[in-house]
Formats: C-alpha cells, structure tokens, sequence
C-alpha cells in the first residue's frame, strides 16, 4: 500500500508553496531591470544558432528563387521553339497562298478568308516577313542565287522566296538575287552655285 502524503518538511511545518511566480520572484533581484538572469552562455549560442538558420532559409529562398527562374526560362523556350517548329511547316503553305495571290487566284471566295486567316494568325504569333526588292543585302537574312554587279552598295534585286522571322530569329532566310544598289546618287553632294 501506499503511505499517505505528507506535506510537512520533516519538522512538523508545511512546506512553502512554490509556484513558477514565486520561483521568477526569488530570481527577479538577481537580474537587471526586472527580468530574469539568462544562465551564461546560453543566450549567445541561440543567438547563434538562430543566426544560422536564418542564413540557411535566405540561401534555400535564393535557391529556390533561381530554380523558378531558370524553369519559367526553359519553359518560355521550349514553348517558343515549338511554336517555330510549327510555323516552319506551314510557311511551304503560306508560299503557295502567296504564289496563287500573285496569279489572281485570291480575287475573292473562300481560299482568300483561309489565305487571309492564316496570315493573320501566324503573324499573330509574332512571324514576319522580310526580302523586298531594294532592301540592303544582308547574308545572315539572305541567301544569294545570282550576283550582278560589282559588288558595290549591294541590295536585293528580285525575290525568289519570302524570308520570315519571330522576333529576332530567323526562321527562314529570304532567296534572292543581289545587285548594285543606286549608291553613286547616295554618295552625290549637291554643290552650291
């Protein structure tokens, strides 16, 4: 069996009541201003660790904050060259609408709304077309069949085949042929008389 409680100290008295107020109390004097002492080393090492962690979270943020970015970039690119992917396909279509508008064959009827609705909707997606006659020769954007001239002040004399790109890249480059441009009345200063 169990022997009763006793809550005397031995001597017959009651022990005092100690309640984590009454102990804060006995500590209170010891600290300044009131608060309780921090046990010695205690308080350096938390602030350490806590610094710690805090620097473990910002480089985890960061971390994250580039993985996001890297994955919208990868996800940006893919989706653009699929769109490429697919536009290549359709420009040997849009050559044949052109070709066939150059023969009066879009006057009117409904293969000019399909001619007309699907260069709208590719040029929606940011494609355009670049290689008229009288442009500057530029061999990143052209390609020449046939040079006349000397070689001087080179610009596109016919066309062969539309060049097209999205934004900046080239999707397809323009067929042409190249000639002198009219640089000698460029470079002509008129003289006062």
């Amino acid at each position: 069996m169990t022997e009763p409680f006793d809550a005397t100290n031995g001597a017959g008295e009651p022990e005092p009541d100690v309640t984590p107020t009454a102990a804060a109390g006995a500590d209170a004097p010891a600290a300044a201003g009131g608060t309780p002492a921090a046990e010695p080393g205690v308080a350096p090492a938390a602030d350490d660790q806590v610094a710690e962690l805090t620097a473990a979270l910002q480089r985890e943020r960061a971390q994250f904050t580039n993985y996001k970015r890297r994955s919208d970039e990868e996800m940006a690119a893919k989706v653009s060259l699929g769109k490429q992917l697919v536009i290549e396909q359709l420009l040997p279509i849009l050559d044949d609408l052109d070709r066939a508008r150059e023969h009066g064959d879009l006057e009117s009827g409904p293969l000019r709304a399909v001619s007309d609705k699907l260069a709208a909707t590719l040029t929606a997606h940011g494609l355009t077309a670049f290689g008229a006659p009288g442009d500057a020769f530029d061999p990143e954007l052209h390609e020449a069949v046939q040079h006349d001239g000397s070689g001087h002040d080179p610009v596109l004399g016919e066309v062969y085949r539309v060049g097209y790109r999205i934004g900046d890249r080239v999707v397809r480059t323009a067929m042409v042929t190249v000639t002198d441009g009219n640089g000698a009345d460029a470079d002509t200063v008129p003289t006062q008389e």
